[in-house]
């Protein structure tokens, strides 16, 4: 193929995550506070769907405090946003027709994105493990979107934030590009390969 498909992480590479900020102040708690606070594995297992909303919530903290359900939610919905400089990015791909897709560990709130970003409007959710039930790291992840595809990995290229995503999607074949926040290094280099 002559160029090929683009896979996106969404957070921290799309969008900002709420995650690191916005959620342990929700609470009033710093950073590390709230990692040592909450349930080691309900998130994840809420990214897969193994978990609906309401047990998530139930189960968000190890000790299952209560608090204010409704509240969190809307601080967390609030807070999505751009990664600075990531929607420049997008456009110039769309008007070039470079096929693109989200893949990304993200539970069935990546509709409050949508509903927030019109992500669509650039490239679709067609990857997001609530749906496809598998997180990155694991190697299906990438093989079951280059199958879903009709490509090999090869022909796909990973952007994502974290290396160790990138890591494993090179180990099944895929290229990868380590977004490290700066979108102008980000565009220089989908010029350099011929992108952009």
């Amino acid at each position: 193929m002559s160029r090929p498909v683009l896979l996106w992480d969404a957070m921290d590479t799309l969008v900002r995550d709420p995650f690191r900020d916005a959620m342990p102040g929700f609470f009033g708690m710093t950073l590390a506070e709230f990692l040592a606070a909450k349930h080691e594995t309900a998130w994840g297992r809420f990214e897969t769907g193994e978990l609906t909303e309401p047990d998530f919530l139930l189960t968000f903290f190890r000790d299952r405090r209560s608090y204010d359900t409704e509240g969190f939610k809307a601080c967390v919905r609030n807070a999505y946003a751009w990664v600075d400089g990531i929607e420049g990015v997008l456009a110039e791909l769309r008007a070039k027709a470079v096929n693109m897709h989200v893949l990304s560990n993200y539970p069935e709130w990546y509709q409050w994105i949508e509903d927030r970003l019109r992500i669509s409007s650039y490239l679709p959710w067609t990857f997001v493990s609530c749906r496809t039930k598998v997180r990155k790291p694991d190697p299906r992840a990438f093989l079951q979107a280059a199958h879903t595809l009709g490509v090999p990995p090869s022909d796909c290229v990973l952007i994502d934030d974290r290396e160790r995503n990138c890591d494993a999607a090179r180990a099944v074949g895929m290229p990868t590009i380590h977004f490290e926040g700066d979108a102008n290094a980000l565009r220089a280099h989908l010029r350099q390969g011929g992108l952009l």
